[in-house]
């Protein structure tokens, strides 16, 4: 069996090293060839619109956008849909290749045989 990641990112901008921590750990899991879901909750919704992982910039860490785009390219990424509703955002809102989804969805990927969640 596989093992796969599941990292569920709470943190944005409020706890910036958090958020890059999460980001970076999904973006080097699929660079190592582990199938990886990182979902965007929380203040991290914000970085599933066009341009705001672009603006984060944290002194010593890679680049957001970077971070996000690897793991837009080998892996998933989910936008929780309560977050995105309480936050205005749509499912049209938001970059190529996140879709919105809910806590059956990410339940279903954490508890899949061979996975390991993280929580940011």
């Amino acid at each position: 069996m596989a093992r796969s990641l599941v990292v569920k990112l709470t943190a944005g901008a409020d706890a910036p090293e958090r958020c890059s921590q999460g980001f970076t750990v999904a973006a080097t899991a699929v660079a190592t060839g582990v199938p990886t879901s990182l979902w965007l909750t929380g203040e991290s919704a914000w970085f599933a619109l066009p341009g705001r992982a672009a603006a984060f910039d944290l002194p010593h860490a890679a680049p957001l956008a970077d971070l996000l785009a690897a793991v837009l390219a080998a892996g998933t990424v989910t936008l929780c849909t309560q977050c995105a509703a309480r936050r205005g955002i749509g499912p049209d809102d938001v970059l190529p290749g996140i879709r919105v989804a809910g806590a059956p969805s990410f339940l279903e990927e954490a508890l899949a045989d061979g996975a390991q969640a993280l929580v940011y």
